[in-house]
């Protein structure tokens, strides 16, 4: 058995249903009519692991709970519609002083799809702290 299984269908179209470990439901449409097209649902699962990563990055740096997390995503495409560069601006409710590029950086080491992705295209990351 793999650690992950998803089964996804296209009855027609560019509209595909995906039903992911049995439970969840994901619809992505590649003209942005019945879903997110597939670059928007990477970009915005991409800053959907960096969240926990940077809260883990957060903790093993000393800082017990960082409080509210909010992620801008800004993605370009090339030509060709394909992903071309990821921007994250990311704000946090509580302040990280000296320590934010160390928190940074150790939140792309833990997140798994920042792993997954090829090295021209990891987001660029500002974190925003005290924000909120």
């Amino acid at each position: 058995m793999a650690d992950i299984e998803a089964t996804s269908v296209s009855e027609e179209g560019y509209t595909t249903e995906s039903e992911i470990g049995g439970e969840w439901q994901l619809v992505v449409d590649a003209l942005s009519e019945d879903g997110p097209d597939p670059n928007q649902v990477l970009a915005a699962d991409y800053a959907s692991c960096y969240v926990p990563a940077l809260r883990v990055a957060a903790q093993q740096t000393g800082y017990d709970d960082i409080g509210r997390v909010e992620v801008e995503v800004e993605a370009d495409l090339d030509e060709d519609d394909d992903l071309e560069a990821i921007e994250f601006t990311v704000h946090t409710e509580a302040a990280l002083g000296e320590d934010v590029q160390e928190v940074v950086e150790l939140g792309e080491e833990i997140c798994h799809v920042h792993s997954a992705l090829i090295d021209e295209l990891h987001a660029d990351i500002t974190l925003e702290d005290d924000a909120f």
